[in-house]
């Protein structure tokens, strides 16, 4: 499967914005799909994940309260909208497909998108 994540951009702090990951080649309908982000000099650090049907949903302490997963299994898309941002957060944003293991843990998962960045000013 190919993931393709979009809708980063440059926003002041406590703005908001809305990331996608569309799935193609292959379905996500059957794995835990996960956001994951980093910032540079950093290691990629868990921020969500969410389960198959989407009743399930966990989100890193750092974004907890802000930041919300969602998916649409029939359009093949996984999203994050994050809210009140900080500049903290600024970061590329990758949405990955969890294959094995802990979704808290990045080397379960078997693809990951090109990412996209966010930029939040202070």
């Amino acid at each position: 499967v190919q993931l393709q994540a979009s809708g980063g951009g440059l926003v002041q702090a406590g703005g908001s914005l809305r990331l996608s990951c569309a799935a193609s080649g292959g379905s996500i309908s059957n794995y835990v799909m996960g956001w994951f982000r980093q910032a540079p000099g950093k290691e990629r650090e868990f921020v969500a994940a969410i389960s198959q049907t989407g009743g399930n949903r966990v989100s890193g302490d750092s974004v907890k309260g802000r930041f919300a997963i969602s998916r649409d299994n029939e359009k093949s898309t996984v999203s994050l909208q994050m809210n009140d941002l900080k500049a903290e957060d600024t970061a590329v944003y990758y949405c990955g497909r969890l294959a094995r293991g802990s979704h808290y843990d990045r080397r379960g998962y078997d693809s990951w998108g090109q990412g996209t960045l966010v930029t939040v000013s202070s």
